[in-house]
C-alpha cells in the first residue's frame, strides 16, 4: 500500500506534539508520506463525553508527569505550557488557509506552532503570535491570512475537517490511520511501526 498516513491532531494536546516530530521519518522508512490534520479535543470531547486529560482528577497529575517522562523517552525537547489546555480554533484555521495555497509551507507552520507552544510557551492561538510564526516560515505578507481567520469560509472549512474527522471515527490526539487501520495515541508509535513493517498483524 502508499496511501498516506492520516494524522489527525490537537495543537493543544502533549501527545499529538509528540507524534508530530516522529511520524514523517517513520513514515519515510516505509516510502509513505502524511496527512497532517488538525482538529478541535474540544469537538471530540462533546461527542466522546471526555474531558481533558489534565483536568481529570488523580488522573491529570500523573498525565503531566508522563508528557514530560513520553518527551524524555522519546528525546524531544518539551516544557509544560503555562498555561494549559488552550483553545487552537485559530492554529488550526491558520494551518488550512496556508496548506490550501502550500502544503509544504502548512507542514512547516504546524511544528513551529507545536514547538512554540511546547518548548517555547508562547500562545499559539493569538493571532499576533500565529502571524509571527507564519511570516518565520516564509508566508510574507500576512494582512490576508489575519483577514481570513475571521471568516466565515475558513471556519466552515474547519469545522468540515473536524466534522469529517469525527465521521471516520476520530477520537483523540493524536489518532492514526494508516489504510483504515486506527491508532489512538503517541505510545502507538512501536505499534504503528510494526504494521508498516509487516503491512498488518
Amino acid at each position: 500500500m502508499s496511501d498516506p498516513i492520516e494524522f489527525y491532531f490537537d495543537f493543544t494536546s502533549p501527545y499529538g506534539y509528540l507524534m508530530s516530530e516522529k511520524i514523517d521519518e517513520l513514515a519515510a522508512k516505509f516510502g509513505r508520506k502524511v496527512k497532517w490534520r488538525p482538529i478541535l479535543l474540544g469537538v471530540v470531547f462533546k461527542a466522546t463525553g471526555a474531558q481533558p486529560l489534565a483536568q481529570v482528577p488523580l488522573k491529570g497529575e500523573y498525565s503531566k508527569r508522563d508528557f514530560a517522562r513520553s518527551a524524555r523517552f522519546l528525546g524531544v525537547p518539551y516544557a509544560m505550557p503555562a498555561i494549559f489546555p488552550i483553545a487552537t480554533q485559530n492554529t488550526a484555521r491558520a494551518y488550512y488557509w496556508l496548506h490550501d495555497r502550500d502544503c509544504a509551507r502548512a507542514w512547516v507552520f504546524a511544528h513551529a506552532a507545536y514547538r512554540g507552544y511546547f518548548v517555547e510557551g508562547r500562545d499559539i492561538n493569538d493571532i499576533a503570535v500565529i502571524l509571527d510564526l507564519a511570516q518565520k516560515v516564509g508566508a510574507g505578507d500576512t494582512a490576508e491570512l489575519q483577514a481570513a481567520l475571521g471568516s466565515p469560509e475558513l471556519k466552515d472549512r474547519l469545522r468540515t475537517e473536524v466534522d469529517a474527522a469525527l465521521a471516520k471515527g476520530v477520537c483523540g490526539s493524536p489518532y492514526v490511520i494508516i489504510d483504515n487501520e486506527p491508532f489512538l495515541g503517541a505510545d502507538r508509535l512501536p505499534q504503528i511501526e510494526k504494521w508498516l513493517e509487516s503491512g498488518g498483524f
